[in-house]
């Protein structure tokens, strides 16, 4: 018994010693399942702060928290109505009432979490039967929408769509204190066989001389990204602008430089050109939903990811992973455990993989196939850091001043002096706290080290802390460069 311990010690040390200091580790949190319908402020605020919490111990380091399902918004918004998916009415507004998306903010920035707010671009209203207030875009300006099988959306072809999904982004960067603008896979909507969207006026009326129906399609969604890109950062610089696209970019049957797979593709049936917008710098990072097992047939996790890794070259890259398929299927290699590991296994090894998203949050709070023991205990036992985005912001803040140690009844506190800087690039936003025995070389580049990612300028450590040892201090800007160290030796 003892062996197989220290065999699961020496394990699980290696794969700590294998974590890297920057890596993205986010979770969406979707609202258009439902799963929040009707709830009191209550019970909704009592439901996120215990995912919150839970993913905090699992190491998220971001929340990727959806506020406009179907052009209804989980915010206090002057263009769109309250969300039927919050308060079971569309236009009504919650009571007591509360701003989830502040909130959100305010309780992630707590945890040292980033918030990314997730909006659906197009849809105007899902197949779920409901009432749509009177100052919602359907009714406001039925015009600019079209049906397909059920949905309502938004035209991809008309400027006036694109103007005002760019104001709605507008408005929530401007006025909400967000770390990301994140976008998700619905573009033109996905295909239904013998359904044809219905554009055929728009594309006799400015088809933009472009002969062929897929590639105007095409064009109308990478004027929209542009435009979303430009929008958000003349907004805000800092906030980074994420979309997360299907796993499928093209089949190699359609394309030599597809990928070994037989599915949908984003480029011929979604008309989402993920690669042109990679070249062109319009998104900050990218998340291909992978959610596939190892070994699928049709979408080969294994051939996705590598092709992934070697196909977008500019725009950080964030995986995709669906908590409940990567826990159901076997490991290939062994069929007593499933493919957590195999997968992570493949994200250490490729270089350009700087992260994961979680899809979806619950299914990871609540610990299914052990998925949450196995990211706090093994993957993400530490902290970690945001990816560098230096085509944003390359400069460090710098370092804190004034760092001492105080004993307050028992309590040891680490206390500091944010340091001084001018505009968003300097000032320090967050601070990363370390710890190092006394006899140990201060090594900022061993994540066994990192104890916390803080918001507040102070640190309390564990009521167990043994003594003598140095603790570290560094600030980190809104991009998350990161200052030079200060440190202070705690004493008996």
């Amino acid at each position: 018994m003892k062996k197989v311990i220290t065999i699961c010690l020496l394990l699980v040390a290696l794969v700590a010693s294998a974590q890297q200091k920057r890596e993205f580790r986010g979770a969406w949190i979707q609202c258009v399942n439902g799963q929040f319908k009707g709830m009191s402020t209550e019970a909704m605020q009592r439901t996120l702060t215990y995912q919150l919490n839970e993913l905090q111990k699992d190491g998220c380091n971001a929340i990727i928290f959806q506020v406009r399902p179907e052009c209804d918004a989980l915010y206090e918004s002057s263009i769109e109505p309250w969300s039927y998916y919050l308060t079971g009415e569309q236009g009504s507004r919650p009571y007591p009432y509360w701003d989830p998306l502040k909130w959100m903010v305010d309780e992630c920035h707590k945890r040292g979490m980033e918030l990314h707010a997730w909006i659906n671009p197009y849809r105007a209203k899902t197949k779920t039967a409901h009432g749509n207030a009177r100052n919602h875009v359907v009714v406001q300006h039925p015009e600019w929408t079209f049906q397909y099988d059920g949905l309502t959306l938004l035209n991809p072809a008309l400027q006036e769509c694109r103007d005002y999904i760019c104001n709605v982004a507008r408005d929530i960067v401007t006025r909400y204190d967000v770390d990301g603008f994140h976008i998700d896979d619905y573009f033109y909507p996905y295909p239904v066989a013998g359904v044809q969207i219905p554009d055929d006026a728009q594309y006799r009326a400015n088809s933009n001389g472009i002969g062929n129906r897929g590639d105007w399609r095409r064009f109308n969604v990478n004027l929209f990204i542009e435009q979303l890109y430009k929008t958000v950062h003349e907004a805000k610089p800092w906030v980074k602008v994420g979309i997360s696209p299907f796993g499928i970019y093209r089949n190699k049957k359609s394309d030599p430089n597809g990928s070994r797979t037989n599915g949908l593709q984003n480029y011929d049936d979604l008309y989402a050109d993920v690669l042109l917008w990679d070249a062109n710098g319009w998104m900050d990072y990218c998340v291909p939903q992978i959610y596939w097992e190892i070994g699928n047939r049709a979408a080969d996790y294994d051939e996705l990811i590598h092709w992934w890794n070697q196909h977008l070259t500019r725009t950080a890259l964030y995986i995709g992973e669906d908590v409940e398929r990567t826990v159901k299927h076997a490991d290939l290699k062994d069929k007593n455990r499933h493919q957590l590991s195999a997968k992570m296994s493949l994200h250490q090894q490729l270089p350009r993989v700087k992260g994961t998203v979680l899809w979806y949050a619950k299914a990871a709070v609540d610990n299914i196939g052990n998925y949450g023991t196995s990211l706090r205990n093994v993957y993400w036992r530490t902290p970690a850091l945001q990816p560098v985005m230096e085509h944003i912001d390359k400069k460090a803040p710098k370092k804190v001043r004034k760092l001492k140690a105080f004993n307050f009844d028992g309590q040891r506190v680490l206390f500091w002096t944010a340091p001084k800087g001018k505009g968003w690039q300097d000032e320090a936003t967050r601070y990363a706290v370390y710890r190092f025995d006394k006899s140990e070389k201060v090594d900022l580049h061993d994540t066994s080290h990192l104890k916390a990612i803080v918001s507040d300028t102070f640190y309390e450590m564990p009521a167990n802390e043994q003594t003598p040892c140095v603790y570290v201090v560094t600030a980190l800007d809104r991009m998350q460069n990161e200052s030079k160290e200060v440190k202070v030796k705690i004493k008996k």
